[in-house]
């Protein structure tokens, strides 16, 4: 099983270079093709990593849309595959997965000395990176096995920051070095951390008169013995994994930038006949 944390792609405000939090920023044109990009990628190593069973995003924009791009990639594929009706995949969207808030300064320009007035703290973002440890993933990795598909989580630098820092504490204590001190810089539209997911099942295989069960119901107090939880265990496998985007350039003249507008190309632009205009605009995509 695979774990990817992944940013959102290009958006209007990163272009502009102002602090967007809990600001519902758009994707660019550029932005919505890095998304597309990534779900082909995650679709194309379906064989080696599974097909994505569970995808949880922020509920900004940005993140449901590059998150959306995913699922889209991992229906079309599952139908080409096999020719059975893909499965059913839908995303989950939690406030807890936003971006850092970051107060005042939400819209402004980034600006050295820029004060950060009410902006939301380290500790705050940890918490609601724990908060979604405990309450989803955890839950699901401890549930998985060896043919569980791989998870995805689609949000923003600082959270998904936090996020791996606190499945690293909890699951791969040993991993942290990897990181550092510092705040992971870097992490780059659509860029992902990948983890490999290991779980010990054989903790759960315990009859319940055993004294293990016994005395984990004493030291519980419950008159119902609880089985141990299995052993779950990540690994670093990638940091800010960019290999979808080779060869992706942004389209000149400034329309790679501008707000991506989804009536641009539509899915009869992918599937249908052909037209004049539809052959233009894949040749300026297969250009970028």
């Amino acid at each position: 099983m695979r774990l990817f944390l992944i940013r959102h792609g290009e958006t209007v405000d990163n272009v502009a270079g102002v602090y967007a939090g809990t600001r519902d920023s758009p994707l660019t044109a550029h932005g919505a093709l890095q998304a597309r990009r990534l779900g082909t990628h995650l679709a194309g190593r379906a064989a080696a990593i599974g097909r994505v069973s569970h995808v949880f995003a922020s509920d900004l924009r940005r993140a449901i849309e590059t998150a959306q791009a995913v699922v889209d990639a991992q229906l079309a594929g599952a139908d080409a595959a096999d020719g059975k009706a893909p499965p059913s995949l839908t995303i989950v969207q939690l406030r807890e997965l936003r971006e850092r808030d970051f107060g005042v300064a939400e819209g402004k320009k980034f600006a050295a000395g820029q004060g950060l007035e009410g902006a939301e703290s380290q500790r705050q973002m940890r918490l609601r990176a724990e908060g979604f440890v405990q309450s989803h993933l955890s839950p699901l990795l401890r549930s998985a096995d060896g043919a569980a598909g791989s998870v995805v989580v689609v949000a923003h630098g600082l959270i998904l920051d936090s996020l791996l820092r606190v499945l690293l504490a909890r699951f791969a204590p040993g991993e942290t070095a990897v990181l550092g001190d510092a705040r992971m810089t870097g992490w780059s539209n659509t860029g992902y951390a990948e983890l490999g997911v290991e779980v010990n099942s054989s903790l759960v295989a315990v009859s319940e008169g055993s004294g293990a069960v016994a005395a984990a119901a004493k030291v519980s107090g419950d008159r119902t013995p609880a089985l141990p939880q299995p052993h779950v265990t990540l690994s670093l496998v990638g940091l800010n994994v960019l290999k979808h985007l080779e060869g992706l350039k942004k389209t000149r003249g400034g329309i790679g930038s501008a707000q991506f507008d989804k009536r641009q190309r539509t899915m009869d632009s992918f599937f249908g006949p052909a037209t004049k205009k539809a052959r233009v605009v894949e040749k300026e995509l297969e250009e970028t």
